[in-house]
């Protein structure tokens, strides 16, 4: 994993100067820095707005007592499209602007969720101690408790 990241650090920002390069090559410094920023505009201005609509969406979720794990991971792709499109290049851009597109995010979320159920060792348990089935049916977690006192006793009746 370190081998990965060490590579993406090195990677990616020498990719970016290789298009900086050869965009600038072709169109010129100004409009590549104005492509740039504008970019980074359209990018804000769409997280913003799909930040508002996943947050919406989580809401709506709790008020019907259902987990909003799909918005939890929306919501994480966009702040790394938010880093990405703030991150001066065109292969950030790239990858923010791909995260920002709802059934790519589907597919990746579907794509992860499966590796994660696929690892070795990992297992998804529900606060129970049952294995997690991804069904579409309610999940009802609770512990049963046994309460004596007045209320096993029989009503007094008046007199």
């Amino acid at each position: 994993m370190a081998l990965w990241i060490l590579l993406a650090f090195i990677g990616v920002p020498l990719i970016e100067i290789a298009l900086f390069i050869q965009v600038g090559g072709l169109i010129g410094l100004w409009p590549t820095i104005a492509i740039v920023i504008a970019t980074a505009m359209a990018g804000t201005a769409l997280i913003r707005r799909q930040g508002l609509n996943t947050l919406q969406r989580a809401q709506q979720e709790m008020d019907a007592q259902r987990l909003p794990v799909r918005e939890l991971f929306d919501g994480i792709c966009l702040i790394f499209a938010g880093a990405m499109l703030l991150t001066p290049g065109f292969l950030t851009d790239a990858v923010g602007f791909t995260l920002l597109v709802p059934p790519l995010r589907a597919l990746l979320g579907r794509y992860i969720w499966r590796a994660l159920q696929n690892a070795k060792g990992v297992q998804f348990e529900m606060a129970g101690g049952r294995p997690y089935r991804d069904d579409d049916g309610p999940i009802v977690d609770a512990d049963a408790v046994e309460i004596k006192g007045e209320l096993d006793e029989k009503p007094h009746e008046p007199h």
